[in-house]
């Protein structure tokens, strides 16, 4: 009898709603979905293929219902293991999974009734999944709005795409976040989380939040050592029975190695990030626009003076080692700092990832080890590149190292960046080409070496400068971008505005952190992991109102922070 494709592609929505009622993520139901491959027509020679109909046609649904290009699943297939499971591929590199032109010419060789099926099925996969928040609307492509759709007011839009970031963190963000506690534990991790919420929306501390719940009699809410207990397990390593301490890493010959407690705290942040940039995917917005980076450090003030007698030079024994210092507004001061690698410009300001900071301090000996700025960036970018395909990266003068630039050299990248100090008298400078009527110059072929070689050259174009705090009269940036002619100088230093994100983003991070006075790192750096997945949804938010309402991504927020994490943390205590 001839094949129905609409009943083979009914027979298999039911199976996948009922998949859909108890799996998390959508590649999950696809590796679950039984496929009836003796109902489809595959032209294919299926001894001499390397990809049978069955799996072609499970990795051809999963490109349907996210409503991505065949070129961005050949991508994600070479770097997603999950993915290559998923869809039952038999390989043991990922170099080897199907490319975009193996995608295509299978596609082609399903005949007209199999892809009538494949296209029945992505439509009713997609609904089923949406309807059972194993998918959000904003992951996956849009459609056609009806004429009621059309109608729903500035307000309405608002309303309903942060209630859509609300069931994404929900369901797909804060749930990375595992406190690894006894399955019988008296408030769950959904708890925990939202009075993690609640703090930040009150701009209070653990103890305020439990006092708060001790005089409401709020069942919800536990004691402030409960709470801050649960916090600091998400901070221990997989596989570890205890929780992590310097001293259990800590040797004569190197820095405390507090990798294992970063490491554990960031596999949750970078599954929660996958999530929220999977969300904003629906109509490939960074396959179509330059996609920028920005690289920078911020700072949590710690006010504890570190000597016990600074003339003797004796610092007090039990000084939290991850406390550095800095100079703000011409004043030193101590405190806890973080890396950060951030989307910026025309693309949600979405932080990427996160690296603790060390560095030597004046209370310390000089042969106190620290984090080098190389290897705070090539981990940063590491991070990011697992999210985005990178094309330009913005630093502040602060990472102005020779292997910083050489190491986004070498991945194909260009970086922008401030000089720290510079010539100020262009007449004194040989070989500079001038702009024939600005007051701007380039120095091309600039060398930059690694261990007394040549790595690669850049150019320094000097620009006036806007700045209170420039050296001099003029700003001077570094670029790897090739031969920039004087005429193109405004252009190149203009762009390293769209880092404007990155200290509206700091004020707006350290505005959720809850208070505390804990020196305990595991809980500082979970704090500030936390509190900037919040400012991601927040952006999140923003960005798809916006888009929505065809309004410039770099306008105002048209929902404030404060608004945004007291109604995540209302909706987490909801619908928890």
């Amino acid at each position: 009898m001839p094949t129905d494709p609409s009943a083979v592609a009914e027979s298999i929505i039911v199976h996948a709603e009922t998949l859909c009622e108890r799996e998390d993520h959508l590649w999950d139901v696809i590796r679950k979905l039984s496929i009836p491959v003796n109902e489809l027509e595959d032209a294919r020679d299926q001894n001499r293929v390397t990809f049978g109909t069955d799996e072609m046609f499970r990795t051809l649904l999963f490109k349907g219902i996210r409503g991505i290009s065949q070129n961005e699943l050949a991508q994600r297939l070479g770097r997603e293991p999950s993915l290559v499971k998923s869809f039952h591929l038999d390989i043991t590199d990922l170099s080897d999974t199907p490319t975009q032109q193996e995608l295509s010419y299978t596609h082609a060789q399903f005949s007209e009734d199999t892809q009538e099926i494949l296209n029945q099925t992505v439509a009713g996969i997609r609904k089923v999944a949406l309807d059972n928040d194993v998918l959000t609307e904003g992951l996956v492509p849009s459609v056609p709005a009806d004429a009621e759709e059309e109608s729903q007011s500035a307000n309405e839009y608002k309303k309903e795409k942060a209630q859509k970031t609300l069931t994404l963190a929900r369901k797909h963000v804060i749930p990375e976040f595992d406190t690894h506690r006894a399955a019988h534990k008296t408030y769950s991790d959904e708890v925990m989380l939202d009075m993690f919420a609640s703090i930040c929306a009150n701009n209070g501390s653990a103890h305020s939040e439990a006092e708060y719940g001790w005089l409401t009699d709020d069942e919800l809410i536990c004691d402030d050592s409960t709470f801050l207990r649960a916090i600091k397990k998400i901070a221990m390593p997989k596989d570890s029975d205890g929780q992590l301490t310097f001293e259990d890493f800590e040797d004569d010959n190197s820095m405390p190695e507090i990798d294992q407690i970063r490491d554990a705290i960031m596999t949750a942040f970078n599954a929660a990030t996958e999530n929220i940039i999977n969300s904003i995917r629906g109509d490939d917005p960074f396959d179509s626009r330059q996609t920028v980076a920005a690289i920078d450090i911020t700072h949590e003030q710690f006010h504890v003076w570190p000597w016990e007698d600074k003339e003797a030079g004796i610092t007090k024994p039990d000084y939290p080692k991850m406390v550095s210092g800095y100079k703000k507004d011409g004043e030193y001061k101590r405190g806890y700092k973080y890396a950060t690698i951030t989307l910026v410009g025309d693309h949600a300001p979405i932080v990427l990832g996160i690296e603790p900071v060390k560095e030597n301090s004046a209370w310390e000996p000089d042969d106190s080890p620290s984090y080098s700025k190389a290897d705070l960036v090539s981990r940063l970018l590491d991070r990011a590149e697992q999210f985005v395909d990178l094309d330009l990266v913005m630093f502040d003068r602060g990472f102005y190292v020779n292997r910083v630039y050489a190491d986004v050299h070498d991945r194909g990248l260009t970086y922008l960046s401030p000089v720290p100090t510079y010539e100020d008298d262009l007449e004194d400078i040989q070989n500079i080409q001038k702009h024939p009527t600005a007051d701007e110059a380039v120095k091309h072929n600039v060398p930059f070496g690694i261990d007394g070689e040549v790595h690669h050259e850049a150019e320094f174009l000097y620009a006036p400068s806007t700045s209170d705090d420039a050296d001099g009269k003029y700003a001077v940036f570094v670029t790897n971008q090739d031969c920039v002619e004087p005429e193109e100088i405004s252009s190149v230093v203009n762009g390293y505005s769209r880092r404007w994100d990155i200290e509206n983003q700091y004020k707006s991070i350290k505005d959720f952190m809850p208070k505390t006075s804990s020196t305990d790192y595991r809980l500082r750096l979970c704090n500030f992991a936390l509190s900037t997945l919040i400012y991601n949804l927040w952006r999140l938010t923003d960005y798809l109102i916006k888009v929505a309402l065809d309004e410039p991504i770099r306008s105002p927020p048209v929902i404030t922070a404060k608004t945004f994490v007291r109604a995540l943390g209302d909706f987490l205590r909801e619908f928890g």
